[in-house]
């Protein structure tokens, strides 16, 4: 694909979670498809019908195995935040049909305790997980979503 084929592609509709235990830490896990360290928390794609928050509540489950009762919803961003994919993934992700993705994040409190976190319970995506402080997020996440953490980060700030 060109450069400008690329262009020409839309963004995937994405959400992400922001899960923060009450030490003030953010779950994050290692990607499993990645050789690099590849830390980032949950997302994925919103499917046809689905609202923002009730995404959000799916991949938790899905990628942490955490049911909805173990969490409070605190917040969600208001703007749809954006990242591009590097040119070489794009072909190789989502079947080429996207640049990238458009997420809207939500703010999750984790009210339960870390023995319910099982990242294992369905298709797996992570290798392994931690509680990470929010300070550290941009030091271990792929550059290309540095941007979109930044985001995140501002507009969540205050409330972690």
């Amino acid at each position: 694909m060109t450069p400008n084929d690329i262009a020409l592609l839309p963004y995937r509709p994405c959400v992400g979670v922001m899960l923060v235990n009450p030490s003030g830490h953010v779950f994050v896990g290692q990607r499993i498809d990645s050789e690099l360290d590849a830390w980032q928390m949950p997302q994925g794609g919103i499917d046809p019908g689905e609202s923002v928050r009730e995404a959000a509540l799916r991949e938790l489950w899905e990628e942490t195995g955490l049911e909805a009762s173990s969490v409070r919803i605190e917040a969600e961003t208001e703007a749809w935040l954006k990242y591009e994919l590097p040119h070489a993934l794009v072909p190789k992700l989502w079947k080429g049909r996207f640049r990238g993705q458009e997420q809207k994040w939500v703010l999750m409190r984790f009210t339960g305790d870390d023995g319910q976190v099982d990242i294992a319970k369905n298709d797996r995506e992570f290798s392994e997980w931690r509680w990470m402080a929010p300070g550290d997020l941009l030091d271990n996440i792929v550059p290309f979503k540095r941007r979109v953490y930044e985001g995140v980060l501002s507009a969540f700030g205050p409330q972690i």
